[in-house]
C-alpha cells in the first residue's frame, strides 16, 4: 500500500468483482463517475466538471477510462496505469459520450447501470441517456455489496484510523476547561487530529450542557461550565482515505448521581449492541439490543437516531443499523455502534465505537474507555 491508495493487486479484484456483479445482474456494464466508487475502484480521485470523466467497466470485457486531456495528471497518483485500463482521452469538440458507448461495446449494449453514488450530474446522465438510446439504471445494487463488505486491505485501514482517533481522544480532557468555548476546544481537537495521523478533518462536535441534547450540533461560542456533560463526536480520513468516527461523552467535574445513573444505562446499552454483532444477525436486531437496554430503564424516548451507520470511504454509508434493516450481517462489514440518550435543554450524552464483524462477533477499531470521563476542575 502506498500512502494514497492500496497495492494495484487490491484494485484489480475489486474492478472484477464488480464486473462479475454486473453480468449477474444482467447488465451490460458500469459507468462510474468521480466519487466514492471511482476511488473504491481503482484509486482515482478525479473530480467531476462540466467535461466528462468515467471509468467504464464492461460485464464482459476490459475496462476503459474516459477523460479530458488535461486531466490526465488526475490518474497518476491511481492504480489506473498499472492496472493496464485503457485510457481515452478527449479534447474540447470531441464527444466523450460516444466515446463511453464504444466502450461498452456500442449504443446497443443492453441495459448500463450509472454508479451514483455522489450522483452523476444530469448534464452527463442525459446526453448519455441519449447516446445509448436507454435511460440508465442505478449502480448501487451492483457495488453495494463490495463496498459493504470490507477487505483486509480496508480493515487494516479502518484499524489505523480507529487508533489514531482515539488518540486524539486521549488528548481532550485536558482541552476541556471550564470558560473555554466550544469553538476554542474544537480548534484544538482539528489540530490533533490532523497532528494524529489524519489527512483532514471531516466533521467536529463539542456539545455542551444543553447543546449536548442535539445529536448533530456542532460547536458555539457557548462557555463550558463545572458540571457540564460534553459530548465530542470527532472523525476524518485517514489514508488512503477511510474515516474514524468516535464519540466520548466527558463531566467537567462529577455528575449528579441522576447523570451518573442515565450514563451508566447507556454504557450497558452500548455493550449489549457490540455483543449482539456477528455473521447472520440482522442489523434491526443490533439496533433493537440497544434500544431494548434503554427502553427497559425508560429512557427509550431519549434515544432518538439510529444506532450505527456504515464507514469506509465514506463516513455514512451502507449498512444502516436502524429499525426495519433485516439486512443479515456478513464477515468484514464495518459500521458504527453509537446510542445516545438526549434532555432537551439540559444535557445528552453518546458512546461511539467503529465495529468490523468478525467470523464469530465484533471486532471494535476504538478502544478508550466507554466510562464517562470526569474531568477535574478547580
Amino acid at each position: 500500500m502506498t500512502g494514497h491508495r492500496f497495492s494495484t493487486e487490491v484494485y484489480a479484484g475489486r474492478l472484477a468483482a464488480a464486473a462479475r456483479a454486473a453480468a449477474d445482474a444482467g447488465l451490460a456494464g458500469l459507468i462510474i463517475t468521480p466519487g466514492y466508487d471511482l476511488r473504491y475502484l481503482v484509486g482515482a480521485r478525479a473530480q467531476t466538471f462540466e467535461r466528462l470523466t468515467a471509468l467504464v467497466l464492461p460485464a464482459d470485457g476490459d475496462p476503459t477510462i474516459v477523460l479530458p486531456r488535461l486531466e490526465l495528471a488526475s490518474l497518476k497518483e491511481s492504480a489506473v496505469l498499472e492496472l493496464g485500463v485503457s485510457v481515452r482521452d478527449w479534447v474540447d469538440g470531441e464527444d466523450p459520450y460516444a466515446m463511453v458507448a464504444q466502450a461498452l461495446g456500442g449504443p446497443d449494449s443492453g441495459r448500463l447501470a450509472v454508479a451514483v453514488t455522489d450522483s452523476m450530474p444530469a448534464l452527463h446522465l442525459l446526453p448519455l441517456a441519449e447516446v445509448l438510446g436507454v435511460v440508465p439504471v442505478l449502480a448501487t445494487d451492483v457495488l453495494r455489496t463490495l463496498r459493504m463488505v470490507k477487505d483486509p486491505a480496508e480493515v487494516d485501514a479502518l484499524r489505523k484510523a480507529g487508533e489514531a482517533i482515539d488518540r486524539v481522544h486521549a488528548r481532550v480532557p485536558e482541552l476541556l476547561v471550564p470558560g473555554r468555548t466550544e469553538a476554542d476546544v474544537a480548534a484544538d481537537i482539528a489540530e490533533a487530529i490532523v497532528a494524529e495521523g489524519h489527512s483532514e478533518v471531516a466533521f467536529i462536535i463539542v456539545g455542551s450542557g444543553p447543546h449536548g441534547a442535539d445529536p448533530h450540533h456542532e460547536c458555539s461560542d457557548r462557555v463550558l461550565q463545572a458540571g457540564d456533560i460534553v459530548v465530542v463526536d470527532i472523525g476524518g480520513p485517514y489514508e488512503p482515505g477511510y474515516n474514524s468516527d468516535s464519540t466520548r461523552t466527558y463531566s467537567l467535574g462529577e455528575p449528579a448521581p441522576d447523570i451518573a445513573r442515565r450514563y451508566a444505562v447507556l454504557q450497558r446499552a452500548q455493550r449489549a449492541a457490540v455483543d449482539s454483532v456477528r455473521p447472520g444477525v440482522t442489523a434491526e436486531q443490533v439496533d433493537a439490543a440497544a434500544r431494548d437496554v434503554l427502553a427497559a430503564e425508560g429512557l427509550a424516548e431519549a434515544f432518538v437516531h439510529r444506532t450505527g451507520h456504515g464507514i469506509g470511504l465514506s463516513v455514512h454509508e451502507e449498512p444502516y443499523i436502524v429499525a426495519g434493516n433485516s439486512l443479515p450481517l456478513q464477515e468484514g462489514m464495518a459500521f458504527s455502534v453509537e446510542p445516545g440518550i438526549y434532555f432537551p435543554g439540559q444535557w445528552g450524552a453518546r458512546i461511539e465505537d467503529i465495529v468490523i464483524v468478525t467470523s464469530d462477533g465484533a471486532l471494535s477499531v476504538n478502544n478508550r474507555p466507554h466510562d464517562l470521563v470526569v474531568v477535574p476542575v478547580g
